[in-house]
């Protein structure tokens, strides 16, 4: 009986009812749609292997290490694998067609990184290739990559036009695997340098090393003492700490971005304890009928709950059922520059939980008056 009161009430005023609705589906999808961006810009320390160290630069990553030191970490205590790999910055067509270029140590780079998948005649064609280069599914599909084409791209940290070999296009083996990057031979990089910049060749960006877990902290610490007092000192982190590096230069718009998702729920709050005070002011007399044929003040409280939680919860899952379509189209649209961009069920989980708390915070003061209501001065009540 109750339920099927609290929905006749509910949308009693349809207009009203329509509005509110719409206004907390509008909410809570910018609150999804924040919370995603907010995922997105973590997406690359979430998705990091606990197995894997990086090694770079201790002064800054802008500048390089010796190849040299290859070995040299190889024979460290604890070190199962090492590769390499370079940012390479280069420009393809236009500057605003921007997307992360790495060249790295093919055979070894794809060892390390199980979740970058290929089929196998295209793994043996990209290793055969020195020009050959892979890139990711989305990446492909954004630019019309096929396998066999040629890509061209004009450098800026190494300087000169280059042309790549398309050789295959990998697939993620994880939902926040990173397919937007293109990967080629850092030998023919190194090679062609070597002609055009000699000084500049047989240097890294980094090393990715591959180790036990458990053991990240040893191995970095004996890393980093290999290097100690050289002209190259090193540092050494798990991929992870390494990735957030790059997300706390940006941490204060992270922030903002939060406190604007959560200012978006307080505002639509206001917007629902708005719409239910004008609720509980219009039936009034309604409250004091019921109270005078028996029913308690929980019975017309659990009405205003009902109430509000109904509206609360067709909102939000109105606005998280658009958040999945809008996600989709917004990464789309932001490029490269978002690379992962999933809803994930945690900001479903919020999104719900926002909607629901706006509902019952929404009806407390409304409910608390509506209980209270004085039997003759509500029958007095003319609305």
């Amino acid at each position: 009986m109750i339920a099927a009161l609290v929905w006749r009430n509910a949308f009693r005023h349809k207009l009203r009812t329509l509005l509110t609705v719409t206004g907390l589906t509008v909410a809570v999808l910018a609150f999804g749609l924040l919370s995603t961006v907010v995922d997105a810009w973590y997406a690359g320390a979430e998705s990091a292997s606990a197995a894997r160290l990086v090694t770079r630069n201790a002064i800054s990553l802008v500048f390089p290490l010796p190849l040299a030191y290859k070995n040299k970490i190889r024979a460290v205590d604890g070190v199962r694998d090492i590769t390499t790999s370079n940012w390479f910055g280069g420009v393809y067509k236009e500057p605003k067609n921007f997307f992360p270029q790495f060249a790295v140590e093919a055979e070894s780079y794809l060892r390390l990184y199980p979740e970058y998948v290929l089929d196998d005649d295209e793994r043996r064609a990209f290793l055969r290739d020195r020009r050959g280069a892979i890139v990711g599914s989305r990446l492909a599909a954004t630019y019309g990559f096929k396998v066999g084409d040629i890509v061209a791209l004009k450098g800026t940290i190494f300087p000169g036009p280059w042309e790549f070999v398309v050789r295959g296009i990998y697939r993620g083996g994880k939902p926040n695997t990173d397919v937007s990057q293109m990967v080629f031979h850092w030998d023919y990089v190194n090679e062609t340098i070597t002609k055009r910049i000699p000084r500049r060749a047989n240097q890294v960006g980094v090393f990715v090393v591959a180790i036990d877990p458990e053991r990240a902290a040893e191995v970095s610490l004996a890393i980093d003492k290999e290097f100690k007092n050289s002209a190259y000192e090193t540092l050494t982190e798990t991929e992870k700490a390494f990735q957030l590096g790059f997300v706390s230069m940006t941490e204060a718009i992270v922030v903002a971005i939060r406190i604007v998702s959560y200012l978006v729920i307080a505002i639509i709050l206001a917007v629902m304890a708005n719409t239910m005070a004008m609720t509980v002011r219009e039936r009034t007399a309604e409250y004091a009928t019921l109270k005078a044929l028996g029913f308690g003040p929980g019975f017309v409280a659990a009405l205003i709950f009902g109430e509000s939680l109904a509206i609360a919860a067709v909102g939000g899952v109105l606005g998280i059922a658009a958040t999945f379509p809008v996600a989709q189209i917004f990464g789309a649209a932001m490029g490269s520059l978002f690379p992962v961009f999933l809803v994930s069920p945690e900001t479903v989980g919020l999104q719900l939980l926002c909607s629901l708390a706006v509902g019952f915070l929404a009806a407390l003061l409304p409910a608390r008056r509506a209980a209270r209501v004085n039997i003759v001065e509500g029958l007095r009540s003319v609305g």
